[in-house]
């Protein structure tokens, strides 16, 4: 939770499970200082989120690399005890970089494969249903990470290209679809 705490060291783990990277590479990825990247990935090291991977020498200096050894995630139950405004802060944060993805997806020919999924479905559910709905999703985000467990395996031994790709899942509360317009009978 103390990892989570702060939005820049979610979009640091967030980038550091996707590549392994320097300070200084996600500082300027990032448009933050290097100074405040450095002090949330010692912290993040402290915590054991990420592991240094390697060093390389760069200009009179070393460089050190990172990989996070963890995703960013918060468990149902963490997440019920978090404060509100932090489960604000966090939520929006993804949301900015969901949009970030959207609009980098788009101008990069993104959504151009034939097999990209996009759906957006309303619906209205029960507590029971809301429940099972959020299990149903929390079982396709272990499946994801399956897959990209295997996928990592298969271009370490083929050598093969990456394909970046974007998963998001999500269920909140409202988004309600407009009723339907009713015929009128008279």
């Amino acid at each position: 939770m103390k990892a989570l705490s702060h939005p820049l060291r979610v979009r640091m783990l967030t980038l550091l499970n996707q590549k392994i990277s320097s300070p200084s590479e996600l500082a300027e990825e990032l448009d933050e200082p290097l100074g405040n990247v450095s002090y949330h990935m010692r912290f993040l090291a402290d915590l054991k989120m990420v592991k240094l991977v390697r060093t390389e020498p760069r200009r009179g200096a070393v460089e050190h690399y990172y990989e996070a050894l963890e995703p960013p995630l918060i468990s149902d139950d963490d997440w019920a005890q978090l404060p509100v405004t932090l489960r604000r802060s966090l939520s929006d944060s993804t949301l900015g970089n969901i949009a970030n993805d959207l609009r980098g997806a788009a101008a990069e020919g993104g959504f151009d494969r034939p097999n990209i999924h996009i759906t957006r479905t309303a619906l209205t559910l029960d507590e029971q249903g809301w429940d099972e709905l959020s299990g149903v999703l929390g079982d396709v985000l272990e499946r994801a990470r399956r897959i990209q467990d295997d996928s990592n395996k298969r271009r370490k031994r083929a050598d093969a290209a990456p394909i970046p790709t974007a998963l998001v899942l999500m269920q909140f509360e409202g988004g309600r679809a407009p009723a339907a317009k009713r015929a009128s009978g008279s």
